[in-house]
């Protein structure tokens, strides 16, 4: 379970369909796992451009009336989990603005690893921004360009820009969706029913509006979306791919395909690949619910231990924002999970997360389980030690806060009071996914960064 370690973001984009801004709501709730913070959605009924955002969950967000405002047969949409910027409206997307060519929004999942330069040079030029998100500066860069058409200006912009960005643009007319050159996070593109098309972060937004998947917009890929034609594809960088990893082994949702792949056979596959480092003798497989569920039930079948949900999760417990003692911590994990003693007391259970950050949260799950009657608890992780923060569109910790780059595995075992721990190999991993370093990121685990 990754505590303070969030996954920013989610993008939707809905072209050619009359109901677009419903069909965009929908697909937000799909990928609403992805950001909780803020929500919001613009569409373009061809002449202008009408937006909602707030602070709150996709349902909370949007009812009927205020979709039934969001006219037009093109929509884009966002959840929010901040990475830059202050957890404020203001920085919720879309972010909406006119310029000397009409109206555009702009929705963005990632990170922009030059976004303070970007914003200084854009100030010292007069620029006036109103939040602190580094996808304000693409509005900048975009109203500042000498180009004359929108896509041309959409180039020069994303070509000064540095980081990870999967990004949808709205205008009047058109719709663009645009990935980085390394393609560090996912967007796909769909057809809808009628004939319209649909971008998002992950596939299980296309599931849930009656999509079918087409394929993934390509690294450095810029897709253009016009009434009556057919999507145009230009390439605006040469493609050197480097997926961030940690979409597999915990962001994305088991039901879509990340990066071509189902994420549910990939941890599946990383659980099986975890039975083989040290093998511990035990009488339960349970997960960590519900990131560690699809590695746990690879491991159980692997290694032959039965599989059972020894610790139940309570979906409907939101952030505690009060946590001033230990016992208030301690009382938010056991409103979260929920230990089972009738399938653990008594019994050596090996429990399956998919990573430790702080390694505070596994501390307090184990020491649940222990109090629950099981006689043995191993800790088995399905990903090697985050030793290092992301700058891609991850919300780490600072390296001292990374509870892997300060102590040793038997340090960490230690503190969590667990009777084993083991991880992950990095080469495991990457067998699991069919990767290789040359194709997928791994700085959190490495400390070697891409850019």
């Amino acid at each position: 379970m990754l505590e303070n370690m969030n996954e920013k973001c989610a993008v939707v984009g809905i072209f050619g369909h009359e109901e677009a801004s419903e069909l965009a709501y929908f697909a937000l709730h799909a990928l609403q796992h992805r950001g909780q913070e803020a929500a919001g959605i613009s569409s373009s009924d061809g002449k202008k451009l009408h937006t909602i955002k707030k602070r709150g969950l996709v349902m909370r967000v949007f009812d009927e009336a205020k979709l039934k405002t969001l006219s037009g047969s093109s929509a884009i949409g966002h959840t929010r989990y901040s990475t830059a910027g202050d957890d404020s409206i203001l920085d919720a997307q879309p972010v909406f603005a006119r310029y000397d060519l009409g109206e555009m929004a702009i929705v963005h999942n990632g990170n922009l690893t030059n976004a303070e330069e970007v914003r200084d040079n854009l100030i010292k030029k007069g620029a006036i921004f109103q939040t602190f998100m580094d996808t304000e500066n693409l509005i900048h860069l975009i109203a500042k360009s000498e180009k004359d058409k929108l896509i041309d200006r959409i180039i020069d912009a994303v070509q000064r820009i540095e980081g990870a960005f999967s990004l949808v643009f709205l205008s009047r007319t058109k719709m663009f969706a645009m990935r980085d050159r390394h393609g560090f996070r996912p967007l796909s593109l769909g057809k809808l029913p009628n004939g319209g098309y649909i971008v998002a972060s992950e596939t299980c937004a296309f599931d849930l509006v009656g999509a079918t998947f087409i394929r993934d917009v390509q690294p450095g890929e810029l897709l253009v979306f016009e009434e009556g034609k057919e999507p145009k594809s230009i390439k605006v960088f040469e493609p050197t791919p480097k997926h961030c990893i940690f979409e597999y082994v915990y962001f994305a949702r088991p039901d879509s395909k990340v990066f071509g792949q189902s994420v549910y056979q990939m941890r599946k596959n990383m659980g099986k690949a975890l039975a083989h480092i040290d093998p511990v003798q035990a009488d339960v497989v349970i997960p960590v619910p519900d990131g560690g569920v699809p590695s746990a039930i690879g491991y159980a079948q692997e290694s032959g231990i039965p599989y059972e949900m020894g610790i139940m999760r309570n979906h409907y417990i939101g952030r505690t924002f009060i946590e001033p003692t230990q016992k208030v911590r301690d009382l938010k994990v056991k409103m979260k999970l929920s230990p089972m003693p009738g399938v653990i007391a008594g019994k050596r259970v090996v429990v399956i997360d998919d990573s430790i950050v702080r390694g505070t949260t596994s501390r307090r799950i184990i020491r649940m389980l222990k109090e629950a009657g099981a006689s043995e608890v191993h800790m088995r992780v399905s990903s090697p030690p985050t030793t290092d923060p992301c700058f891609y569109g991850v919300d780490t910790p600072d390296k001292e806060n990374l509870i892997a780059a300060n102590m040793t595995t038997q340090e960490i075992c230690d503190f969590i009071g667990a009777d084993s721990l083991a991880y992950l190999s990095e080469d495991a991993l990457l067998k699991s996914v069919n990767a290789t370093e040359d194709n997928y990121c791994t700085a959190c685990f490495t400390g070697k960064y891409i850019i």
